[in-house]
C-alpha cells in the first residue's frame, strides 16, 4: 500500500455518527470526486477503506444507498447515482437547485457546525486527495474538477489557520502544500495523528542521513587535503639531507616518511615528547622552505 492509502485509511476511522459531520465530509468528497453533476453522481476509489465507508456516509448523510457499485478499472470500485429523486435531494441538502445549477461553489452554511470544515477537507482529501512518500519528499494536494471549489477550499484553509498554494493542470485545479510541518498539522486536524508522527519520523531520518552524508563528506575532504600535503611534504624532505638537519626537524622528516597519512595531530602526538599541532605545522613549513631553498640553489 502507498502511503497515500495509508492515511485515507486512518481518516476512514473516524465516527461518522454525527449527521452534519457526515454531510460536510460527503459534501468535500462529491466536489472532489469524478462526477457531480444533476444527471449523476459517481465516485471512483481505489481505497478500500473510504469504498467501506463512503456508503455509510451517503446513508447517514441522506438516508439513501447507491444506485449502483461496481468494479471499475484498475482494481477501484465505483459508486453511482443516476435516479433524478435522489440526486434532487442531495443538492437540497446543500442548498442547489439541480434544475439550474450551472459550476459548483461550496455552500459555507453547509460548514458552519463545530468540525464540519476539517470533515469538508478530510471528504475531499479522501476522494481527490494524495501525498508522496513522505521518505521521498512532501507534497500534498487535493484535485477537483471546478475552479470555484478549488478557490472556496483555500479559504476554507485559510480560516482553519494553513496557508495553501494552488496550481491548475490538464483542466484540473488543485490546492497544495510542500512544508512537512503543515502536512502533518493538517492531517493531526483532520484525524490521522499517526500518518502525522510517521511524516515527523521520515523528516528526523533524513536529517539525520543528510548530517551523516556531511559529515562523511566532510571527513572525505579533510582525508584528501591530508594525503595531498602529507604528498608535498614528502616531495620537500626527499630533496633535503636529512641527516644535516637540526635534530627536532629531523624527528619530523622521519615521522612524516614512516606516516605518510598521518595528520598533523597524529605527528604531534608522535614526537618525543609530544608537540602541538601548531608546532607541528611549523616545523612541516620550515622543511619545506628548506627545500625550496634548496631547488633555488
Amino acid at each position: 500500500m502507498s502511503f497515500s492509502s495509508d492515511v485515507k485509511a486512518e481518516l476512514c476511522k473516524q465516527s461518522i455518527s454525527r449527521y452534519a459531520v457526515a454531510l460536510a465530509e460527503v459534501y468535500g468528497a462529491l466536489l472532489y470526486c469524478n462526477t457531480f453533476s444533476a444527471w449523476e453522481v459517481r465516485v471512483i476509489t481505489g481505497n478500500t477503506a473510504f469504498a467501506e465507508r463512503l456508503p455509510k456516509l451517503v446513508k447517514k448523510a441522506f438516508a439513501l444507498n447507491f444506485d449502483e457499485i461496481s468494479d471499475a478499472a484498475d482494481k477501484r470500485r465505483s459508486f453511482v447515482i443516476t435516479d433524478r429523486k435522489k440526486i434532487e435531494k442531495i443538492f437540497a441538502a446543500y442548498g442547489y437547485d439541480a434544475n439550474s445549477v450551472l459550476s459548483h461553489h461550496i455552500n459555507l452554511s453547509v460548514l458552519e457546525e463545530a468540525d464540519s470544515a476539517s470533515a469538508f477537507i478530510r471528504g475531499a482529501f479522501l476522494a481527490g486527495g494524495s501525498i508522496t512518500n513522505p521518505a521521498k519528499g512532501y507534497h500534498l494536494e487535493l484535485v477537483t474538477d471546478h475552479q470555484s471549489v478549488s478557490r472556496e477550499t483555500v479559504s476554507i484553509l485559510q480560516e482553519m489557520g494553513f496557508e495553501p498554494k494552488t496550481a491548475s493542470r490538464s483542466g484540473h485545479y488543485i490546492t497544495y502544500f510542500k512544508q512537512s510541518e503543515i502536512i502533518e498539522d493538517l492531517f493531526t486536524l483532520l484525524g490521522a495523528p499517526i500518518s502525522a508522527m510517521e511524516i515527523m519520523s521520515a523528516k528526523v531520518e533524513k536529517d539525520m542521513r543528510s548530517a551523516v552524508n556531511r559529515r562523511v563528506n566532510c571527513d572525505n575532504a579533510n582525508a584528501d587535503k591530508i594525503v595531498s600535503a602529507a604528498f608535498e611534504q614528502l616531495e620537500a624532505i626527499r630533496r633535503l639531507d636529512i641527516s644535516a638537519l637540526p635534530e627536532k626537524l629531523r624527528e619530523t622528516a622521519q615521522l612524516r616518511i614512516n606516516n605518510p597519512e598521518f595528520s598533523l595531530a597524529d605527528l604531534a602526538g608522535l614526537c618525543n615528547p609530544p608537540v602541538t599541532k601548531s608546532c607541528m605545522s611549523h616545523r612541516l613549513r620550515k622543511l619545506a622552505s628548506l627545500a625550496e631553498e634548496k631547488g633555488i640553489e
